[in-house]
C-alpha cells in the first residue's frame, strides 16, 4: 500500500492519494497556522475508525440475512491534555441502523466489530483509547 501526499497551499494543505488516485484533503485549522480547508490527521483516525467497523458490520449482517435499511455513524473523541504528544484518550461511537435487523444480531456484529474484527481500533486502543459505543436500532436505544 502506497499512499502520496502533495502539500497544495504555502501552509499546511495537502492532498492526499491512494494508488486508485481517490484523494482526501488535509489541513490545519486557522488557530494552528492552516486555512481550514480540509480534514486534520487525527479527525482522519476517528473517521477511519468509522468506516473500519461500519465494513465489519455491513459484512456480518449480510452474512447473517439482516436487511439494512440506514445505517449511520457519529464517532466522537477527547484527546489528552497538555502533551507534546496529544492522542485520543475517550472514544465514543454511536451506531444508528435501521431496517429488518435482529436486535442481537446487530448488538453482536457491533461488539466483534470493535473487540475482534476493526484494525482501527485495536490501534487506537494499543495506544490507550477507551473506546465506547451505543446502538440506535430502528429509532430505539438497544444497549
Amino acid at each position: 500500500m502506497k499512499i502520496i501526499l502533495q502539500r497544495t497551499d504555502d501552509a499546511f494543505q495537502f492532498e492526499a492519494k491512494n494508488e486508485e488516485g481517490y484523494a482526501v484533503n488535509f489541513d490545519l485549522n486557522k488557530d494552528d497556522g492552516g486555512n481550514g480547508r480540509g480534514i486534520r490527521p487525527m479527525q482522519s483516525l476517528l473517521m477511519a475508525l468509522g468506516m473500519c467497523s461500519a465494513v465489519d458490520i455491513v459484512i456480518i449482517l449480510k452474512k447473517q440475512k439482516q436487511k439494512i435499511v440506514d445505517f449511520k455513524i457519529e464517532v466522537s473523541g477527547e484527546r489528552e491534555k497538555g502533551g507534546i504528544i496529544s492522542l485520543w484518550k475517550d472514544v465514543h461511537v454511536i451506531y444508528y441502523l435501521s431496517g429488518n435487523i435482529d436486535t442481537d444480531k446487530a448488538k453482536r456484529s457491533i461488539s466483534l466489530s470493535l473487540e475482534k474484527y476493526c484494525s482501527v481500533a485495536a490501534t487506537l486502543r494499543l495506544a490507550g483509547a477507551k473506546i465506547t459505543y451505543a446502538i440506535h436500532l430502528n429509532g430505539l436505544i438497544v444497549n
